[in-house]
């Protein structure tokens, strides 16, 4: 969303968001505090989680994705200057300034301004640009950190966005659903189906440690030696897509092939230099990344595993939405469930603590409420759920009538109350409460 400050921007179908009005008037009160003047525009992006296909996007994989209510707003005023002027909300991210005309990412320190930089940065490169103006910005955000929601990707999108702004440019909308190549389709999902996202309140740091670029590195070790197996040019093969891709087999033949050809024990880097015929220089200097060159062992099988039975699971999610049948939700339900399982066993990246949140959003019988709704009781019993980065859960229940579902973990001391309505979605995401 972009856009000045007006009650024309929230009529019509923007007329139901008086909090985000309210949010934006406070952002432009403090924004004059700050810079002692008013910002000429104001752009949004929000959060967003995968409903299905976690963690092989950088694998060259289809994923699900969904937006969020909770956004990063950025108010901004361009300036004359070849200043870059950036303050945010929170206390916590200290203000940062530079010159647009040398912008500098310092990439082993995950500093909050370094996502606006990206951003920035990504248009001056996209249109070649040497000669942007300055401008002051304030950063405001509702999405959890280290949450899994993305909030460093809305921080980028949104100073992508605002750069585009200040040079009166447009570039055309996009979901990034596939990637090889770039295109986006809508999946219709299944009516009365709700989703709802807690939070574990389990923090992981992608940017603060190494986990991520691990799994990322067993990912592309794992595409090599499946490469390397069935005889193909292994060292131009960066992701598992492509041995797919070389090969022409389905996903399903894929997995029998990771069976054979990958075996379940963790490989050390020696293991893997044997197999692929190189030394234990080559593999430092020319495979592994600088984070992950003092790793003692790699999962390969079970990375490439995770890989491309969450890529098919992911397909016939889609082909479950198309058909519609009556059956749909809980098809899609046990699809999540082992969508989880494998992230769980397979990709590990989850944590007890999300594992019981799933455990919770599983349990039967959902109490009825006042309004006693005789179908309720013949509701779906089984909870779709899922995990994000160790933190986010997303679940998933059909019901025929509209009842209330109570759950309390004795382990996480949260408890969970969503309101499920009949025959359509719920617009706002449903109350979560924690003690």
């Amino acid at each position: 969303m972009r856009g000045s400050l007006g009650p024309e921007a929230f009529r019509g179908e923007k007329g139901d968001m008086p909090v985000l009005y309210d949010r934006l008037l406070k952002l432009k009160e403090m924004f004059n505090s700050k810079f002692g003047s008013v910002p000429k525009f104001y752009v949004r992006a929000p959060g967003r989680v995968n409903i299905i296909g976690e963690h092989i996007d950088y694998c060259g994989y289809s994923v699900l994705p969904m937006a969020v209510e909770q956004d990063m707003l950025i108010a901004v005023e361009p300036v004359k200057t070849h200043t870059l002027q950036l303050a945010n909300t929170n206390s916590l991210y200290l203000d940062f300034s530079t010159s647009t005309k040398n912008i500098q990412i310092d990439k082993t320190k995950p500093l909050w301004h370094n996502y606006f930089l990206c951003g920035f940065k990504g248009i001056q490169e996209h249109f070649g640009l040497s000669d942007l103006t300055g401008m002051n910005c304030l950063v405001d955000g509702t999405i959890p950190p280290s949450s899994g929601l993305s909030s460093s990707s809305a921080l980028v999108c949104c100073a992508g966005l605002v750069t585009l702004t200040v040079l009166g440019m447009n570039l055309s909308k996009a979901k990034l659903i596939e990637f090889s190549p770039l295109r986006a389709t809508d999946v219709k999902l299944p009516s009365g189906a709700v989703f709802v996202i807690a939070n574990s309140c389990v923090k992981m740091n992608k940017a603060a440690t190494s986990h991520f670029n691990i799994r990322v590195m067993e990912c592309r070790l794992a595409a090599k030696l499946l490469a390397k197996y069935k005889s193909l040019q292994w060292d131009k093969v960066l992701r598992l897509e492509e041995v797919q891709a070389h090969l022409g087999v389905s996903l399903e033949e894929m997995l029998l092939i990771t069976e054979d050809a990958l075996h379940p024990e963790p490989y050390s880097p020696e293991e893997v230099c044997r197999s692929l015929g190189i030394s234990l220089q080559e593999l430092r200097t020319q495979i592994l990344s600088p984070n992950t060159q003092d790793v003692l062992t790699f999962k390969l099988h079970q990375r490439a595993k995770h890989v491309y039975s969450e890529a098919a699971r992911v397909l016939r999610f889609k082909q479950i939405c198309e058909e519609a049948p009556d059956n749909a939700a809980q098809l899609l339900g046990e699809l999540m469930n082992q969508s989880h399982a494998s992230c769980r066993d397979m990709y590990e990246c989850s944590c007890p603590e999300l594992d019981q949140l799933v455990h919770i959003c599983r349990l039967k019988s959902p109490a009825e409420d006042d309004d006693d709704d005789s179908d309720a009781r013949n509701s779906f019993p089984t909870c779709s759920s899922h995990r994000y980065e160790n933190n986010t859960l997303l679940g998933m229940r059909r019901f025929p009538g509209r009842c209330t579902l109570q759950c309390e973990s004795p382990v996480t001391k949260m408890r969970i109350t969503s309101y499920f309505l009949k025959g359509g979605f719920r617009k706002k995401i449903p109350n979560i409460s924690f003690f």
